[in-house]
């Protein structure tokens, strides 16, 4: 038998979502217009480029197998560093939230990476070891503090009644890290990976305009600038956004699969 009221509800979210949808779509449309008046206004592609152009030049440019040995190029490299960043940012994190001593010895030297300017790191970086790999090692370096900080933070509110009934029932270490500290990290870790993922596609993709490896989203970027084809620069960061927009979604939704008391059907 169905539930009137639970039906009702069901259509009057289902609305709601639909009216959510075509508002966002018609403000998407006022901004396109707004670029294209404005294109029409300034009369000269390469000052400013139109959506049409842009549209067409990205057209294009997914047409060919450089485009997408570019976008595979670079989206293996800031995958990468940027899995690697947050193994490292967590763990170290957890050790120094665990063993305040370690944080004493770990503080300085993840403090000096946050501050340091990400130019000075991408010449240190082509210094030591080449360009080829500049957007894993920069998507590194940007991620790790920001996760280190966030977990660090995460551990030092957990609730000290739960630990103190965790040491009453002896609970076992991977019990407690599951029911103690997970919980209360795991906001504090969402809230990092929604920041980190958007500077490691920032970062990344800047370090490799100024390192030009050859056959990445940067050097093709770079390459469209010096022959002043400003539909492809556009082209190119509309590419950056989607790729940026679909790791958070994928991420963001593969960790949204950890979160505390999750049940399957919800």
């Amino acid at each position: 038998m169905r539930n009137p009221l639970a039906e009702r509800f069901r259509q009057t979210n289902s609305i709601t979502s639909v009216d959510k949808t075509v508002r966002k779509v018609l403000i998407l449309l006022f901004w396109l217009g707004v670029w294209q008046l404005v294109s029409v206004l300034t009369h000269n592609s390469i000052v400013l480029a139109g959506p049409w152009e842009t549209v067409k030049a990205l057209s294009g440019m997914i047409q060919t197998g450089e485009y997408w040995q570019s976008v595979g190029f670079t989206l293996a490299r800031i995958f990468l560093g940027l899995a690697c960043g947050i193994m490292i940012g967590v763990l170290a994190g957890l050790l120094s939230g665990r063993y305040p001593v370690a944080g004493e010895f770990l503080s300085l030297p993840v403090t000096v990476v946050k501050a340091v300017p990400v130019v000075s790191f991408i010449i240190m970086v082509i210094i030591w070891a080449g360009n080829r790999n500049l957007a894993f090692w920069i998507s590194l370096v940007v991620v790790m503090p920001q996760l280190y900080f966030n977990t660090l933070a995460g551990w030092k509110t957990t609730d000290r009644r739960m630990l103190e009934m965790a040491d009453c029932f002896r609970m076992p270490a991977v019990s407690r890290a599951r029911y103690v500290y997970f919980p209360t990290l795991y906001p504090f870790l969402k809230s990092a990976l929604q920041a980190a993922i958007g500077m490691a596609w920032k970062s990344g993709v800047a370090a490799e305009v100024i390192g030009q490896p050859l056959g990445s989203i940067g050097n093709g970027l770079y390459r469209s600038k010096i022959f002043l084809e400003t539909d492809a620069v556009f082209a190119w960061t509309i590419s950056i956004i989607l790729f940026a927009w679909i790791s958070e979604k994928l991420l963001l939704g593969v960790f949204g699969l950890l979160r505390p008391g999750r049940k399957y059907g919800i």
